[in-house]
């Protein structure tokens, strides 16, 4: 007797493929792709300073304070706007010349965004924020 050589439905093999596998490993590629390209792109530029020969003299620093209401303080001392141009230009024109810049923790952002528009405008490059610390974890 010869045996017949069809067998049950069960045990048919597939004709499709199984996609399982290559779902995961898509998954998994695209997960990686996902947490590199973020690092990849985002630039913040920096002048960082460079090595050199440590200057002796202690270079001229003011401070610049932004209180709760807006008003402006230079080196403890009222100041108004149209003032305060003219004492960042004199700043900017010293290469040494540096500015802190200090701002009350419930002053407004508008204003200290217009402050930090007016150092800019005015070519500032050595600024300092002071009063940070308190705001560490």
């Amino acid at each position: 007797m010869r045996r017949s050589t069809v067998t049950s439905p069960e045990m048919q093999p597939f004709s499709q493929m199984n996609t399982t596998p290559l779902i995961d490993v898509l998954l998994v590629l695209l997960i990686m792709f996902i947490l590199t390209i973020p690092a990849q792109s985002h630039k913040v530029g920096l002048d960082l300073p460079q090595s050199g020969p440590v200057p002796h003299a202690r270079p001229e620093t003011h401070r610049l304070a932004i209180a709760a209401d807006g008003r402006l303080n230079w080196d403890g001392a009222p100041i108004g706007d149209a003032a305060l141009r003219g004492r960042l230009d004199a700043l900017a024109a010293n290469p040494e010349g540096a500015l802190q810049l200090e701002a009350a923790a419930d002053a407004r952002y508008e204003r200290f965004d217009e402050v930090l528009a007016a150092v800019k405008r005015a070519g500032i490059t050595r600024l300092g924020f002071v009063g940070n610390e308190r705001y560490r974890f």
